[in-house]
Parts: structure tokens; C-alpha cells; sequence
């Protein structure tokens, strides 16, 4: 089962304090470029794997989507998810995503966000997904970069041209990390770019497009906070097809 580190307090509490969690959609400054890969809302139905908060399930509802069902292990975050929305063709389940158990064929849009890096059998989880799109269906999703999950010792140092250096340790040792983000003893599963592409190939899915995100001039110039993210990818945003 995977670890459901957002029912914990103290975690759940300090993510909501987040800007991710504050701002909705608008406090991931990654959004603008994963809502780029999505096809036209109108008509879907749309699965959200790790739905958190729901903001996306109702972003895609409002966007046109004939139905959308947001799925997380999470009750803290459901229970968020439900008090802000009494849409009918809006619903949300909880469930374990390493054991998800979707109807074949029953979704045109599989999308998740920050999610598949906490699961250890992310192809099982693939295959699974695979079977629940139509023929041409869709999977679009953002996961935390392998070059940003590597490191397992906190900071970074300045090198002699006073660039930061982000610690890179054992790229090639794929399997679980345990960091200390807001709470500590998160689990994450590490696995490198080439694992993470030939799950979805595995899977039976083509990928259409790979970004590995870094801000923009425009999102410096709004949000100068961004600065590091230029340093090392911290998210890659994939789109691939059924």
C-alpha cells in the first residue's frame, strides 16, 4: 500500500500552508505548461489519480468535461476535496493507487499531478490505466524530476563561478528515498528518466511529449523565487496516448 503521508497532522497541516495549496491551480507555476498538453475538455470523462484538493477535477469540469472522478488515498484531502463542490457529475473515491480498480475503457483523460513518484509499482499502475482509456485516450501527467528526487543529503553549495550545486547521490539506484519534507520519513520511489519512459512504453502507451519544467523569463519576472528551479529540473510533465 503506499504510504499515506498526507492523512498524517503535522504533514497535512503544513502542506496546506503551501502556495500549491493556497492558490489552486495558480500556485503551481508549472500549470500553464501541463495544461498545454491536455485536449480540449468538452465531453471527456476524466480521471484524476491523486486528486488532492480536487482543483484540477474542477477545472476540468468547468473547462466542459462531461464527468470527472478524483481518486486518492488521502481522507484529509477528500474530505477538502468534497466541501468545495456539489457538482453531480463531480465525484471523488478514495482509494490506494498501487490498487486502483478502474472499469475498462471508461475514461478519455487520465491526468495526475505529483503523485506517480510515490508509487512503488508505477507499472502496474500504467497498465491498469492503459485498460481504463478509450482507444486515443489520453495520459498526462507531472511527476517530481530523478534528478531532482536523487539527492538524499539536504542544501547545495556554490561552485567557483558562484552557481548553486545541487547533490546528486546514486542516480542509478532506483528504489525507495526517504526525505524529511514537512514531516519527516516521506517515502518517494526513485527511478531514473530511461525506467520512468519505458514503464509508459511497457504499458503500451506512446509519449507525445516530454518537458522537463524550468520557469520561463515571464515567470521570473513575476516570481523571482523561481530562480533555483533553473539550477536543476525539478518536475517533468508528460503526455502520452492510448
Amino acid at each position: 500500500m503506499t504510504q499515506n503521508i498526507y492523512d498524517d497532522p503535522a504533514f497535512f497541516e503544513n502542506y496546506s500552508q503551501l502556495g500549491r495549496s493556497q492558490q489552486r491551480l495558480a500556485g503551481a507555476p508549472e500549470w500553464p505548461a501541463l495544461r498545454a498538453l491536455l485536449p480540449p475538455m468538452h465531453g471527456l470523462r476524466v480521471v484524476d489519480l491523486g486528486c488532492g484538493y480536487g482543483w484540477f477535477c474542477r477545472w476540468a469540469r468547468e473547462a466542459g468535461a462531461a464527468s470527472v472522478l478524483g481518486v486518492d488515498v488521502s481522507e484529509k484531502m477528500l474530505e477538502r476535496a468534497r466541501a468545495g463542490s456539489s457538482d453531480a457529475a463531480l465525484t471523488y473515491a478514495r482509494a490506494d493507487l498501487e490498487q486502483l480498480d478502474l472499469s475498462p475503457a471508461a475514461f478519455d483523460l487520465a491526468y495526475s499531478s505529483l503523485a506517480f513518484h510515490y508509487i512503488e509499482n508505477l507499472r502496474g499502475l500504467l497498465d491498469h490505466v492503459h485498460r481504463a482509456l478509450v482507444p486515443g485516450g489520453r495520459l498526462v501527467f507531472s511527476i517530481e524530476h530523478p534528478i531532482f528526487m536523487a539527492p538524499q543529503q539536504p542544501g547545495w553549495s556554490i561552485d567557483a563561478n558562484g552557481r548553486k550545486q545541487w547533490p546528486i547521490d546514486s542516480y542509478q539506484l532506483e528504489g525507495p528515498r526517504v526525505s524529511n519534507w514537512l514531516a519527516e520519513g516521506v517515502v518517494k520511489q526513485h527511478r531514473t528518466i530511461g525506467t520512468l519512459l519505458n514503464h509508459l512504453i511497457g504499458a503500451g502507451f506512446t509519449i507525445a511529449h516530454v518537458d522537463e519544467w524550468g520557469p520561463t523569463e515571464a515567470d521570473l519576472a513575476a516570481r523571482p523565487e523561481l530562480a533555483e528551479e533553473r539550477e536543476r529540473p525539478m518536475i517533468m510533465l508528460v503526455s502520452a496516448t492510448r
